[in-house]
């Protein structure tokens, strides 16, 4: 339902090239939008529910049958919304009734740098509407563009995340049955095993004593949930590991039915390389289109973001602007490849400019070798460029 409608002064917004742009703001209570539209010189606010799809395109609708009957031809829409928890659900239903969208990355918007400057949910609407007439303009400086995956690349991407948060729960709940048995005294209980729950009853405390009647139950119920994460994680790497196993049936890019599949069953072949690590390669980097090792260095995060100004000139480190999963997974990868890739050409760069150094200068280096490993692992996986001196089992 329209709850609220009103109009704003905008010198910068102004129809001029016949298109009519929308922003979507959203939030958990409610969506303002931004619309500028060619008949006016400024950019109208409205309010609408959370979710409340079909009162946009009602909005839409009226505003294009407007513009038709002013100018007497069919203007293009063209909608943005910042990426975020919503996902792409809005993106996929515009796009499929023809209107051109595109989700910002909200960290790409230039705002005000003072201290203290006003912020609210319509004035946010009306920089994304006026960021999208100068992107539409070829000014692809003024935001930055999230790529989109497909219906399928989004859902297989669930089964590593999902893999993700089931390590972290499992983590959690041995832990959690340590530190309950540390405070007994009792250092050498793995709550992993298969006979974990068995093995309460002859536990003895440090002090001699047989575990209290409310810890032992506690404690059972802590290995109940760590059971049922442990099957359910093993289901969920079954998953994946299928994936692999398909890939490795297919012959040849070109013709592959499934090339995320091949991807992962490529890299796979890498000594080193496992497939959890080829997986979350492909399912979160690899299947982006990337032009160049700059652009995928850049999008990593993985990329050093330097500051100069007049005489001063100073490294502020990498930018960290790719998914942090990624990058965490690129420092494990990297010094597996050290390890188990010793003879190759990336690992012997590395040795020979660390060179007797140890500490806080390795570490730096190790994420210099992520970046170059990166770029390697992608052009590998993408055209099969084996790295320099790289084995492949």
């Amino acid at each position: 339902m329209l709850t609220h409608e009103e109009t704003v002064s905008s010198p910068e917004g102004s129809g001029v090239d016949g298109h009519i742009y929308v922003s979507v703001e959203m939030s958990r209570s409610k969506w303002v939008i931004g619309l500028q539209s060619p008949l006016a010189d400024k950019i109208a606010i409205h309010t609408f529910g959370c979710g409340d799809v079909d009162a946009l395109l009602a909005l839409i609708k009226r505003m294009r049958a407007k513009v038709e009957a002013a100018r007497n031809n069919s203007p293009a829409v063209k909608v943005c919304f910042e990426a975020g928890y919503e996902g792409f659900w809005l993106q996929r239903r515009l796009g499929a009734l023809g209107m051109q969208v595109t989700v910002i990355n909200p960290a790409s918007l230039l705002v005000d740098r003072r201290a203290k400057r006003a912020k609210t949910d319509r004035i946010d609407a009306r920089g994304m509407v006026r960021a999208l007439m100068a992107f539409a303009r070829g000014e692809h400086q003024v935001l930055g563009e999230v790529r989109v995956p497909t219906v399928e690349q989004d859902d297989a991407r669930r089964t590593l995340r999902e893999r993700q948060r089931l390590v972290k729960e499992r983590t959690a709940h041995t832990n959690r049955i340590k530190g309950l048995l540390k405070t007994q005294g009792i250092m050498d209980f793995d709550p992993r095993a298969a006979e974990a729950a068995s093995r309460l009853d002859d536990l003895v405390t440090g002090d001699g004593r047989h575990l209290g009647s409310c810890l032992r139950r506690e404690i059972v119920r802590e290995l109940e949930r760590l059971s049922l994460v442990m099957e359910q994680l093993t289901r969920v790497e079954a998953e994946r590991d299928a994936v692999v196993e398909r890939g490795r049936q297919q012959e040849g890019l070109s013709a592959n039915h499934d090339r995320d599949a091949a991807m992962i069953a490529i890299l796979n072949r890498l000594k080193g390389i496992g497939t959890n690590d080829a997986s979350i390669l492909v399912r979160e980097a690899f299947w982006r289109s990337f032009r160049n090792r700059r652009e995928l260095g850049g999008w990593s995060g993985l990329a050093p973001s330097p500051w100069a100004s007049g005489s001063v000139s100073r490294d502020q480190g990498i930018t960290k602007a790719g998914p942090p999963m990624l990058r965490a997974q690129m420092i494990q990868i990297t010094w597996r490849w050290l390890l188990w890739q010793p003879g190759s050409d990336l690992a012997r760069w590395f040795r020979k400019r660390t060179e007797g150094a140890a500490g806080r200068m390795r570490r730096i280096m190790v994420v210099a070798l992520a970046r170059k490993l990166l770029v390697a692992l992608w052009r590998y996986a993408t055209t099969g460029a084996v790295p320099n001196g790289a084995i492949v089992t």
